[in-house]
């Protein structure tokens, strides 16, 4: 199994990598099963399924979906010649797709929220059709959003790991157990064997200039979120706190009546000012999801700006960890939310950033995996209800939590030697489990939890 860095970190915009990313990349995907089909195409339909539908105007599915269809990718995202395009096609009722022409396109009456039963494939599932000068479809493609801005169509989603181009790589790890073994055997650290798999498939100055990347996207969206200002969009009145709290540390910083615990409140202050910028509709990065977007930076800023000896040269270890759990976690579980619960958004991420942490401050590939457990297994069962199915409540603290949870258990990880009971597979499977068995109102619906107690208007 090879999952590269650069599908688990991905560049994109808020609010959601499921729901925002996901439906925009199969928007643009259909366009090329359009371009490569022999029909003529007069006019466009889309309909959202599951969760899709659910909390698809709160996640600005509906956008996402025009814009995708429109030409737009996320990694290439312009907010404001988005809006333009969108202003155009809603005064027309006309989509310019490139190399297709003009086509067809009501948003009010073509692209449907269908309530009903999500498809068979999975929660997050969207329907695209091409029609013709009758108004008869001529083009149909199901695509699903699996999480973190993956996508698959209906066959892919059958054919499963089947279907996958084999990737050759030196260290191919399906398990942590795997992992392990081939670390011991290797002498390498994790961070290493995941950097000669990406090596495989693309040279090293191009994997350290998208990691120097990452990092970058990562940490502009930190300063971001920390300068903001204002009420985020939606509905819910939820004001932006990351500025005024920002404010309050550096005003407090020298005093000895400080309290220790404040470094808390930093960690809460970096993961918040990417969640907020997510929530506003700004630029993030995959980690691995949107909604779970704020703790890996935060952890890494947290190291950096904190803990002496740190140095931005080893944010590519950091990384190259983080992504070797993430993608165990992915293939044997799950990092969507509509799929899990949110223990698959911000547990996963929590995982990936203490296995990040361990590794660069001096953990060996035991206690990385340790790290990741212990804080994979104290995210297990959490819910992902949204209020107003917008990723603000509780999405934006709890990824503040996620990051002190993270650095908690790198520390505790690097307290011992590596050896624990309940291994990093047993962990990642009880998610699975947990999530398979989870009602369906509690996985990114908003039909229970926290989305239904607390009043959204």
């Amino acid at each position: 199994m090879f999952l590269s860095v650069f599908e688990m970190f991905k560049v994109g915009i808020g609010p959601s990598s499921s729901h925002t990313m996901g439906p925009m990349v199969a928007g643009a995907r259909f366009l090329e099963a359009m371009r490569a089909s022999p029909f003529h195409f007069h006019g466009l339909r889309a309909s959202l399924h599951g969760s899709l539908a659910f909390t698809g105007v709160g996640h600005a599915t509906d956008r996402a979906t025009i814009l995708g269809l429109a030409g737009f990718l996320p990694d290439t995202y312009d907010h404001d010649r988005a809006e333009a395009a969108l202003a155009a096609i809603r005064a027309a009722k006309v989509i310019k797709a490139p190399g297709l022409g003009a086509l067809a396109f009501d948003p009010a009456r073509d692209l449907v929220f269908d309530y009903g039963p999500a498809l068979p494939g999975q929660a997050n599932g969207m329907i695209l059709r091409g029609l013709d000068a009758q108004g008869d479809v001529i083009l149909q493609e199901t695509y699903y959003s699996i999480g973190g801005g993956f996508v698959l169509s209906a066959p892919e989603l059958q054919a499963g790991e089947a279907g996958k181009a084999k990737v050759a790589v030196p260290y191919p790890f399906e398990t942590a157990a795997q992992m392990l073994d081939m670390a011991q055997g290797s002498g390498l650290s994790i961070a290493a064997m995941k950097r000669a798999n990406e090596l495989a498939v693309r040279p090293a100055a191009e994997v350290d200039r998208g990691l120097a990347r990452i990092w970058e996207v990562m940490n502009a969206c930190i300063s971001r979120g920390m300068e903001g200002e204002g009420i985020l969009p939606g509905g819910l009145k939820v004001r932006r706190r990351a500025r005024g709290i920002h404010q309050a540390l550096l005003a407090e910083r020298g005093l000895n009546l400080t309290p220790p615990h404040v470094i808390n409140d930093w960690m809460s202050l970096y993961a918040m000012a990417v969640n907020e910028e997510n929530a506003a509709g700004g630029q993030v990065v995959t980690a691995p999801t949107n909604g779970a977007a704020g703790v890996v930076p935060a952890v890494i800023r947290y190291w950096l700006d904190h803990v002496p000896g740190a140095s931005p040269a080893r944010v590519g270890e950091f990384l190259l960890t983080a992504a070797a759990i993430g993608g165990l976690c992915k293939h044997n579980a799950s990092i969507s939310g509509a799929e899990c619960g949110c223990q698959a958004e911000v547990g996963s991420a929590a995982a990936m950033a203490a296995a990040g942490l361990a590794a660069v401050l001096g953990g060996t590939p035991m206690q990385v995996e340790n790290a990741a457990e212990i804080a994979l297994e104290h995210h297990l069962g959490m819910t992902c209800d949204p209020v107003k199915g917008l990723v603000q409540v509780p999405c934006i603290e709890r990824n503040g939590l996620g990051a002190i949870k993270a650095v908690s258990a790198a520390s505790l990880a690097l307290r011992g030697d590596g050896v624990h009971l309940v291994s990093l597979d047993a962990c990642i499977e009880t998610m699975r489990q947990t999530g398979h068995d989870m009602h369906e109102k509690y996985k990114e619906t908003s039909l229970g939890g926290l989305a239904v107690n607390v009043p959204n208007c």
